[in-house]
Formats: structure tokens, C-alpha cells, sequence
């Protein structure tokens, strides 16, 4: 019965959308829960201690959905949360940071690396600290892009507004001479084009939630979980709040219709 508990994913809003379509394409058979904490969206400008608080409210929640392992599908609450959840939950948790961080070192060739991300993420050097920790030789340049979240949840991906924030963002990390450039936000992904475009088409983007996805699978395998279902999985949706794009984004983004998005109150969660 445990392998056919499905996964739980959660994210401060629709970003970790862009890591549950890659769940699906790496494990099509899986079934998962997503909660997207929209109420209390953005996670980067808020201090660690209620970062931390509301990345075990909502892992909590995720538990009472019956899930066998927990992804956080946010960048911010990897790089401040992590270590505090494994102490407290006993099942598997894979975040953001790691996976992220090996594949640019994989990918580098010129040993330049730029990580964009939100202030917290920066300020944290949480992709720093990683790429560091693999290869100590390598040149990291962080440039926290916090107005790339509220434009990800509009849905504004062509939006001559986003090249001109990119523009104004990313400038300063072209003229480093990088050739691989992590995105450092579940959110960031919404936006690939139109940061590839801005950054120049001879760097590499390194999206982390494909590189978490192949963790989870290895881990599922590792220790006995994954499913022996022969359909595809069910997706269900939790969210906080329910802002009008959530569907629409949500759609688009993963490419199919979804039936029911489900509000939690923000009190029943800080209550648990």
C-alpha cells in the first residue's frame, strides 16, 4: 500500500507547477498532491524563521493527504527549510538546491555559473554554498530577481514589461562572460524564453525542477516506494487562496485541463 501513496509537492504559488511537469514526464505512473501556498505568495522577501514555519505547516498538511514523500518545489524554502524538515518528518524530502546545483556544475564549461533567484535564496548563497561544496573552483555570480514571481503568477510570459525587468536583471550578469546560468526559482521557468533570449542563446539554463525530478525518481527506487501502477497518476491541487489565473496558468503550463483546485484555509493549516 505504501508505493501507491502519491507524491506531495508544495511551493509558496504556481511555480512548483514547473517541477510537478516534470515529475509527470520522469514518473507518469506516480500520482501527486500539490499545494501552492498562494495566500501568503511571495516566499523570498519573508524572514527564515516564517519561512520555516509555513514549510512545516505545509509539509504537515501534505502528511494528512497520505503522501509518501515530500518535494519542496521552492527554492527559497529548500535553501532555508530543508534541514529543519527532515529533523521533524520521517518520510523522503528532496529539494531544489542540490540537484540543481550538480547538474550546472555537470554542464559548465567555461566555469562561470550565474544563479538567479529570489532575495532569500541570494541572500542564503544557497546555490554558492552547493556548487562550492562539489567543485570549489568554479566562479558563481548571484543576482536575486524578485520582481520574476509576481510576473510568473500573471501569466505574463511575453509581456514586453518581463524583457524589460530581464533586461534591467540580467544585464550585469551577461557582461560576466557565463555559460550556464541556474534559475533559481520554481517560478523562473514560466518566464525560460523570455530570460534566454535576454541572456543570450550560448548559455545553458539550468532548471532545477528537472534535475529534482531524476532525484526523486533515484530516491523513490532507493528505498522501495515507487509505484507498481500500470495507468497514469492522479494530480490533485490544494491551494491557500485561490487567485483567478491559478487555473489558467495552471493549464497552460502543464498542458492540460484541470477539474478542481481545492482552498485550504490559511488558519486550519497554521492550526495543525
Amino acid at each position: 500500500m505504501e508505493k501507491e501513496k502519491p507524491i506531495g509537492v508544495f511551493d509558496s504559488g504556481i511555480g512548483g507547477l514547473t517541477v510537478v511537469k516534470r515529475l509527470m514526464s520522469v514518473l507518469p505512473r506516480e500520482s501527486i498532491v500539490y499545494f501552492g501556498d498562494t495566500a501568503r505568495v511571495p516566499y523570498g522577501s519573508k524572514s527564515n524563521e516564517t519561512v520555516i514555519e509555513y514549510s512545516i505547516q505545509n509539509t504537515r498538511f501534505l502528511l494528512q493527504k497520505n503522501v509518501k514523500a515530500v518535494v519542496v518545489a521552492c527554492n527559497t524554502a529548500s535553501s532555508v527549510a530543508l534541514d529543519e524538515l527532515r529533523k521533524t518528518f520521517n518520510v523522503p524530502i528532496i529539494g531544489m538546491i542540490e540537484p540543481g546545483a550538480e547538474m550546472a556544475v555537470k554542464k559548465t564549461k567555461n566555469n562561470k555559473i550565474g544563479v538567479i533567484g529570489t532575495r532569500a535564496t541570494v541572500s542564503n548563497k544557497a546555490y554558492s554554498k552547493a556548487i562550492n561544496r562539489i567543485n570549489s573552483s568554479l566562479e558563481i555570480f548571484e543576482k536575486a530577481c524578485p520582481l520574476f514571481v509576481p510576473l510568473a503568477e500573471e501569466g505574463w510570459i511575453n509581456h514586453k514589461a518581463t524583457y524589460e525587468i530581464a533586461e534591467e536583471y540580467l544585464k550585469e550578469l551577461r557582461e560576466k562572460n557565463i555559460d550556464t546560468l541556474v534559475l533559481g526559482c520554481t517560478h523562473y521557468p514560466i518566464l525560460a524564453e523570455v530570460i534566454q533570449n535576454v541572456i543570450g542563446k550560448h548559455v545553458e539554463l539550468i532548471d532545477s525542477g528537472v534535475a529534482s525530478s531524476e532525484v526523486v525518481r533515484d530516491e523513490l527506487r532507493r528505498v522501495g516506494l515507487e509505484t507498481n501502477s500500470a495507468v497514469p497518476g492522479n494530480l490533485y491541487f490544494y491551494v491557500s487562496d485561490i487567485p483567478t489565473t491559478f487555473k489558467q496558468v495552471a493549464e497552460l503550463f502543464l498542458g492540460r485541463d484541470i477539474t478542481e483546485v481545492i482552498k485550504v484555509d490559511v488558519a486550519e493549516l497554521s492550526r495543525h
